[in-house]
């Protein structure tokens, strides 16, 4: 299977489970029209998350769905994490982002830790500043060989 685009999703307040949306207009240096956490202030411009993971947290018992981890861009079959800082990645057909951020640092629990003890994001999210802006949905590809 190659890799892929399961969901895109989208929120207008930091710190809310993000909702998918049918598709998402990314912006160079900026990330994604209309979420909370686009912003050309900061590196950590959109998130992704691996369904993968997602996967683990449900083994758990928890009923999470692409989006609850409030990351931007839900993916299956890459393995995100093991993407060096810098790895360029194409997503779709226009949208080239950078490999900004492995993981991050929860400040404040979510419910999701509250619930199972544990959170995936944190340890298994990434994030990426975009180089080229264009739409992405679900079902587009992903690949680590996107041009400079």
């Amino acid at each position: 299977m190659s890799a892929r685009v399961v969901s895109v999703n989208i929120s207008d307040k930091k710190g809310m489970r993000k909702k998918p949306v049918e598709e998402v207009v990314l912006k160079a240096e900026y990330g994604i029209e209309g979420d909370a956490h686009a912003s050309s202030e900061w590196h950590r411009q959109v998130s992704l998350l691996a369904l993968e993971s997602i996967q683990k947290m449900r083994e758990k018992g928890l009923a999470v769905s692409p989006g609850d981890f409030a990351e931007n861009i839900t993916t299956e079959g890459i393995d995100l994490v093991s993407l060096p800082v810098g790895t360029k990645m194409q997503i779709g057909d226009e949208v080239v982002g950078e490999v900004s951020q492995i993981g991050k640092e929860c400040h404040t629990r979510c419910a999701i830790y509250y619930q199972a003890g544990d959170c995936v994001m944190p340890k298994e999210g990434i994030f990426i500043r975009v180089l080229r802006g264009g739409k992405v949905r679900a079902g587009d590809s992903v690949s680590t060989d996107a041009p400079v």
